[in-house]
């Protein structure tokens, strides 16, 4: 296993062991911190905000380099406009979100530890993915004729 393998395992592994700690794979918790008019549990604010203040240090050290620790080329995105493909996915992450209580990375974790909704969720989400996919090439396509 490469060292750059490594580091992304090592990663993910420690990015799931915070989002079980944090009860974000749990939708319950989830849809409670989502529902404002209701009994809403502030508590996953707590996890945005670490989240936040560990990447953006990272982030603004990131922006002065050109390559990893590893040598190898940053990629970071250049994009800042937003477009309606950006708001309709947006919009479509967070009706996502708020109906099953689950984003991509939690959703994963969950899967992982064998429940069935998150398993149901994370199809949707392929089948989502998919469908995305078929209306970009169909697009490519109709541009280059």
């Amino acid at each position: 296993m490469s060292r750059s393998m490594l580091t992304a395992f090592l990663a993910g592994l420690v990015f799931g062991v915070g989002l079980i700690l944090s009860g974000m794979v749990n939708p319950a918790k989830v849809l409670a911190f989502l529902d404002l008019a209701g009994p809403w549990d502030p508590s996953l604010a707590l996890v945005m905000g670490g989240a936040i203040a560990v990447a953006l240090p990272a982030f603004l050290f990131l922006n002065r380099r050109t390559q990893t620790v590893f040598a190898e080329p940053l990629h970071l995105p250049t994009r800042q406009d937003i477009d309606a493909r950006l708001i309709l996915g947006s919009l479509g992450f967070g009706v996502g979100w708020g109906l099953a209580g689950f984003c991509p990375g939690p959703a994963l974790v969950a899967v992982g530890a064998l429940k069935t909704e998150a398993l149901v969720f994370v199809i949707a989400m392929l089948g989502g993915m998919g469908i995305f996919e078929l209306i970009e090439r169909r697009s490519k396509v109709s541009k280059k004729a």
